[in-house]
């Protein structure tokens, strides 16, 4: 990253780099190798690090050298000093971890503090506020900026900027911690040059991204045609994530060792990994749902057996350490399942595939789990025409030039993409044929 950093325009007497978020140096360190091995002297650094603990080895590693300064301060507090360099990666904090005083100070502060922001979004703006014209940045983050609706406001600010190169790095580059990093190349500057793509198997792409915030996933992966004016989201009722609930060791079973008496209380399941190309869709397993077929979450004197089941003290420890219990009731799930919806004819597909296909399940009578979308069409009639069109090589072209990949190739599914799915006209005409004579019928 330093290498990038200094790519073509290497530091000169005066310059100045920051490292926001420094932790305990490990980007300092980096700069004060690569000036040892170009024979320079190193440039003035600041690092900012607002936990004290990483202070001491931070500061251990630049011992004597007089050009660089490790501030104890909040980088994310208002700055008026400029920079010529920029590197770092980021803290990845999620809004739930941040109190509720914190997100109302961001949210007045930063343009990209909007939705379920994370913390190295605000890093992204801070530091493109503080990049001198012509400067240089280098960022490592998850990659998901590049995509997610949250991410739109930084994706509109980085169009002002020449986004130099996008590199994607391999997922295992934390450790155990899958992030799916990706390292971007900034200049404060026009962009009168394509963005260079490098991917996690090495491939290279030169591409154009578009400047009014959308997703840069379908010109990354070579996409330029046109949006179609008809989408899945047209035709279809719900498309949507299939059942969290916070517990699956807890809800769901094999059928088979299914006891009697929780019958009632049982729909056939299914998950991602159940899922198989060129295999019928099948369920072995059932989830135990504490909710009426309307979706209300049922009353403790309503669950009978299941509720002696969930009172089993290792169950309902199991529960009551879930963090959703803080605002729900100890043995309702993570997300209320819409079983208006869900318990319909419907499409499925698992959420980290090799390949894009779908799967019809025209009784209506599976609940799909976490790592399954389903698609309920406004007119069951339609289901298999529906489910035919997305196993199609047109939707499949489609669909892995715009989802995100994953680790070894995969393609992750997500509802915002799925609902964009072009549609031929022959689906949404059929779909008004339908509606009208129902229409008709029912005057």
């Amino acid at each position: 990253m330093v290498a990038k950093l200094f790519e073509g325009c290497p530091p000169r007497q005066g310059s100045l780099i920051l490292d926001p978020g420094c932790g305990s140096g490990a980007f300092i360190q980096g700069i004060v190798r690569w000036s040892n091995q170009h024979e320079v002297a190193v440039p003035r650094v600041v690092g900012i690090e607002s936990d004290p603990r990483h202070l001491p080895e931070a500061r251990r590693g630049v011992a004597g050298l007089s050009s660089v300064a490790i501030l104890n301060e909040d980088f994310l507090d208002p700055r008026k000093e400029l920079f010529d360099y920029v590197i770092g990666n980021p803290p990845y904090v999620p809004i739930t971890d941040l109190t509720i005083a914190e997100r109302g100070r961001y949210r007045e502060r930063y343009a990209t503090a909007r939705g379920r922001f994370d913390l190295y979004l605000l890093f992204y703006e801070q530091a493109l506020r503080l990049l001198k014209p012509g400067g240089r940045l280098v960022f490592i983050t998850p990659e998901k900026f590049l995509y997610v609706r949250t991410a739109e406001p930084l994706r509109r600010a980085l169009a002002r900027f020449s986004i130099e190169e996008i590199h994607l790095v391999d997922e295992t580059t934390f450790g155990d911690l899958v992030t799916y990093p990706a390292i971007t190349t900034i200049v404060n500057s026009r962009a009168l040059t394509p963005t260079r793509v490098i991917f996690r198997d090495g491939d290279r792409r030169e591409v154009r991204l578009p400047a009014d915030g959308t997703s840069w996933i379908p010109a990354i992966n070579g996409d330029s045609a046109p949006r179609s004016e008809l989408t899945l989201a047209d035709i279809c009722r719900r498309v949507s994530c299939g059942v969290a609930t916070g517990a699956d060791a807890v809800f769901v079973t094999p059928t088979a060792q299914l006891p009697a008496n929780l019958w009632r209380f049982a729909f056939p399941t299914i998950a991602g990994r159940q899922i198989r190309i060129g295999q019928a869709l099948h369920s072995s397993h059932s989830i135990l749902v504490p909710y009426g077929r309307s979706g209300d979450l049922l009353g403790e004197e309503q669950l009978g057996e299941l509720g002696t089941y969930l009172r089993q003290p290792e169950q309902q420890s199991r529960l009551e350490r879930r963090t959703c219990v803080t605002h729900k009731r100890w043995y309702a799930f993570h997300e209320n399942p819409p079983l208006t919806d869900i318990l319909r004819p419907k499409i499925l597909c698992k959420d980290i595939t090799s390949r894009p296909f779908f799967l019809a399940d025209e009784a209506g009578e599976i609940v799909p789990r976490h790592s399954v979308y389903y698609i309920v069409p406004k007119d069951p009639s339609q289901l298999h025409q529906i489910c035919d069109h997305l196993n199609s090589s047109d939707a499949r072209a489609w669909l892995e030039a715009h989802c995100q990949r994953a680790a070894n190739g995969f393609f992750r599914l997500q509802s915002h993409v799925l609902k964009h799915v072009p549609v031929p006209p022959s689906l949404a005409n059929a779909h008004q044929e339908t509606l009208f004579a129902s229409a008709g019928a029912d005057r």
